[in-house]
C-alpha cells in the first residue's frame, strides 16, 4: 500500500516487538496519518475472512497477522484467510 517501507520481529523475554518503519513525510506516495494498535496483549481482536472490515471506506489498511504471514485487509480478502488485527493505518 506505500505507508510502510519494511518490518521487522524484535525477539524479548515475552512475545516479542513488531517494529514497523513507515514512510516519511516528504516522500512520494502515501503518508500515514493515524496508526492505531488493535490487538492488544489484554485483549486480542480476530476476525475470519468474511468479518474483515474497511478503514475509512478503503482509504486506510489494517495490518493482519495471518497463516500466509503479515498482509493488509486487502490482501486477506483475496487469500480468503482471517488472523489477528495487529493495527489500523490511516
Amino acid at each position: 500500500e506505500g505507508y510502510i517501507l519494511g518490518h521487522r520481529w524484535i525477539e524479548d523475554d515475552k512475545q516479542g516487538v513488531l517494529e514497523l518503519d513507515l514512510r516519511p513525510v516528504g516522500e512520494d506516495g502515501p503518508v500515514p496519518r493515524r496508526l492505531k494498535r488493535v490487538s492488544k496483549p489484554g485483549r486480542r481482536i480476530y476476525v475470519g475472512h468474511g468479518e474483515i472490515g474497511k478503514v475509512a471506506n478503503g482509504l486506510g489498511v489494517y495490518i493482519l497477522s495471518t497463516s500466509k504471514g503479515l498482509v493488509t485487509d486487502r490482501e486477506a480478502r483475496s487469500l480468503g484467510v482471517g488472523g489477528e488485527v495487529l493495527c489500523e493505518i490511516l
